[in-house]
């Protein structure tokens, strides 16, 4: 296997099935985001490119732990189909593939799942319907710790006040997700086109800024996972199941 490998489309089966068996990843993270506008100066990908950097990050700190699950590249984005190049999925389908992903990881005996979001068009779909999933695993052999999360949830708002000038957390294409960007995938930001937008905030993005809140999102994430793994964060169906 090679060294260090977190992601799981990179291993082969008998590298994944040793690991396993004996003992490592045991937990996973699915990175959920978007294909959609974000403005002129953001790729469209960055919704997605930012969870997977922190899930990444993070299963990299937790080694050999956590997997990396492939990302839902396409999420619930109907607000931004008048600009062209966004790409929606309907919230049925997109809930019935994160379902089927997360079970074939349960199936494999994968116990603690995080699902770590990085488009908020995704939150309510998925909010409302995790309850429903958990009572659903709860009824089967499979125990499964399955928590979700937004990764700038995770932030204190007294940090953010610290590195984001104009407040907006996480904004679309504003100032934190600008900073975020130029620090974690700065090949996604067209730095001509950052001023002038009909937004406030681009313009006061540094890579300074971005580093900073990388790194925050990074620590607090594993530590959500840590607690995860060592049982202080438990599903609310497992605890009274």
């Amino acid at each position: 296997m090679p060294e260090n490998e977190i992601r799981l489309g990179k291993l082969t089966r008998r590298e994944f099935r040793e690991a396993h068996r004996t003992g490592r990843f045991s937990s996973a993270i699915i990175p959920t985001g978007a294909l959609e506008q974000h403005l002129e100066h953001l790729a469209m990908e960055h919704d997605t490119a930012s969870a997977c950097h922190i899930a990444e990050k993070v299963a990299k700190r937790l080694y050999p732990q956590v997997v990396v699950c492939a990302p839902l590249m396409v999420g619930v984005s109907e607000h931004h189909m008048a600009h062209k190049g966004t790409i929606s999925i309907k919230v049925s389908s997109f809930l019935s593939v994160l379902f089927d992903t997360i079970e074939s990881l349960a199936r494999h005996g994968v116990r603690n799942i995080l699902i770590l979001n990085g488009h908020a068009g995704n939150t309510g779909p998925i909010e409302s319907t995790l309850r429903q999933w958990l009572l659903g695993f709860q009824h089967t052999s499979r125990e499964v710790n399955l928590q979700f999360c937004s990764y700038w949830d995770l932030l204190d708002e007294g940090f953010t006040r610290q590195h984001v000038d104009t407040r907006s957390v996480p904004g679309h294409a504003t100032e934190f997700e600008t900073a975020f960007a130029l620090a974690a995938n700065p090949e996604n930001v067209r730095l001509d086109a950052v001023a002038g937008q009909d937004v406030e905030g681009p313009a006061e993005a540094t890579a300074e800024k971005g580093r900073a809140l990388v790194e925050e999102s990074v620590r607090r994430v594993t530590e959500f996972v840590s607690e995860m793994i060592d049982g202080r964060i438990q599903a609310e169906a497992m605890k009274h199941g």
